[in-house]
């Protein structure tokens, strides 16, 4: 009876450290496929000058895929700057078959694709990024959430092929500068949310009276100047 004991305890030992190690195995091989899934391997590069999206290895900075696109109208121009994708969807319809959010503060902005393949190479969006549906598919496949966007036109960064007069209502990468440039200087408290709103107006009007510059809503290359936000390639 004794030994028959000890068989059963040195059974029940075996076994459960076979379960644990099986366990932890188990987590280990789980969460390191989880942080590969995590890994961020491409950057996006959206050039609205040349119409192409380029993805972009970030390990050695090759262009792994180019691809033709259509962007905003001057009306509606597509969003300068630096985003992320914070979403990712099947869509239908007239977002054609996927869609990729980006989190641009002062709209709702994404890639998608389109069922008007012939908008391809044209501004002719809302802003946001049109891609033909079997290259928005190819790319959907590739990239993750939290992949960085970089959305340029130009040499000028987010102030687009030049300056751009600006009035309350307004909204973009330059106004979002603006805003930067005034918060720095103390003037303005509020959201950088590239929205040139009645706040930011107010925090304009008070910079421009306490240095002796004429009073104005409107920012031009006068403004700019005044505010030290120089164009550089």
């Amino acid at each position: 009876m004794f030994i028959l004991i000890i068989l059963l305890v040195v059974v029940f030992l075996i076994l459960g450290n076979s379960i644990h190690r099986y366990s932890f195995m188990k987590k280990i091989n789980s969460e390191d496929v989880y942080l590969r899934n995590k890994e961020q391997k491409y950057t996006i590069l959206i050039e609205v000058d040349t119409k192409q999206l380029k993805l972009v290895d970030r390990e050695n900075e090759n262009i792994v895929k180019t691809y033709p696109i259509a962007t905003g109208k001057p009306s509606s121009p597509t969003p300068l700057g630096v985003f992320q994708i914070i979403e990712k969807g099947k869509w239908g319809e007239g977002f054609g078959t996927r869609w990729m959010g980006l989190n641009v503060p002062w709209g709702k902005y994404g890639i998608h694709g389109t069922n008007k393949p012939g908008s391809i190479g044209g501004n002719l969006s809302a802003g946001c990024i049109r891609m033909r549906n079997k290259d928005v598919e190819e790319l959907y496949s590739m990239v993750n959430h939290n992949t960085i966007v970089i959305i340029t036109n130009g040499l000028y960064g987010p102030l687009g092929q030049g300056f751009r007069d600006l009035r309350p209502g307004d909204r973009g990468a330059d106004v979002l500068e603006v805003q930067k440039r005034l918060m720095q200087k103390g003037y303005y408290e509020g959201e950088l949310d590239g929205i040139y709103g009645e706040g930011m107006k107010s925090s304009l009007i008070k910079y421009l009276k306490e240095n002796n510059i004429e009073l104005t809503d409107k920012i031009n290359q006068k403004i700019y100047n005044a505010l030290d936000i120089i164009i550089m390639e």
